[in-house]
Formats: C-alpha cells, sequence, structure tokens
C-alpha cells in the first residue's frame, strides 16, 4: 500500500499533472468570461438585428404538461415534463465556437511571437561540425603544410 502511495504522489507532483490543473482551472476561469460575452454582449446584438430573440428559451414540449403549468422553459422542468431545450444547445454551440476562435486567436498570436524571439538565433554562428569532421581537416591542413600528399 505504501508503494502505491509513493507511486501516486510521484505521478500527482509531476509537472504535467500540476500543469493540467493549472490549465483547467483557467479554462474554467475563462469559460465564464465566454458566457459572458455570449449572453451579455453576442445575443443581444443577434436579437437587435433578428428581431427579439433569446435563444435560451426556445424549447419543444415533449409530453402533455400539467393543468395549470405555465409553458416556460424553468416552470416546465420543474414541473417534470420532458423538454428538448434546443435553445439552450445553440447558446452553449455559439459560446463553444467564439471560445474555439479566441484560442485559436491565442494561439496564432503565441506562435507568431516563438517566431520573432526565434529568428535571432536563426542568423546566430551556424553550428561548429563534429569533433571528428573538425580533427580530419586538422589532419588534413597539418598534411599540405608539410609537403606530404593527401590521401585520396
Amino acid at each position: 500500500m505504501g508503494k502505491l502511495l509513493h507511486e501516486f504522489r510521484e505521478f500527482a507532483v509531476k509537472g504535467n499533472v500540476v500543469d493540467l490543473a493549472v490549465g483547467v482551472i483557467i479554462g474554467a476561469a475563462f469559460g465564464k468570461i465566454v458566457d459572458s460575452l455570449v449572453n451579455d454582449v453576442v445575443m443581444p446584438l443577434i436579437s437587435r438585428i433578428v428581431g427579439k430573440l433569446d435563444f435560451s428559451n426556445l424549447f419543444l414540449v415533449l409530453a402533455e404538461p400539467p393543468a395549470g403549468t405555465p409553458l416556460t422553459l424553468d416552470a416546465l422542468k420543474k414541473a417534470g415534463v420532458p423538454v428538448l431545450a434546443w435553445g439552450n444547445f445553440v447558446t452553449v454551440a455559439v459560446n463553444f465556437l467564439i471560445l474555439a476562435f479566441v484560442i485559436f486567436l491565442m494561439v496564432k498570436q503565441v506562435n507568431r511571437l516563438r517566431r520573432l524571439n526565434a529568428a535571432p538565433e536563426a542568423k546566430a554562428e551556424p553550428a561548429p561540425p563534429p569533433e571528428d569532421v573538425q580533427l580530419l581537416r586538422e589532419i588534413r591542413d597539418s598534411l599540405k603544410t608539410n609537403g606530404l600528399p593527401a590521401a585520396r
């Protein structure tokens, strides 16, 4: 049991696991920002262009609701009526598309910055040849200076 706990501790504190945990936490916070962007900025603009439209409240009732139940999504769900909330799906899909686009822009910018930072290194001197090649060149040069014919 002690060996298992030791292996788990090693696994849990490895850099990749910690990096993944940080990524998940930041991703969750970023998801809230995207939700706010969609719900507070994008959807009102779409509603302004298309008309009074709120995707999150669009649904299809799949069974007869009890008498007196208001035909709102929340009321129908509380009453236990099966509801196909396709508008909510559209909202989540729009959130995903915006999130994917923002991540694409971020990755594109990071790649551009990496290329800019890597450019000075690429213009630096080329790497010296391996040691064996240097030795062979020295032997060749020594043979030339001593007047001995170089091997072909």
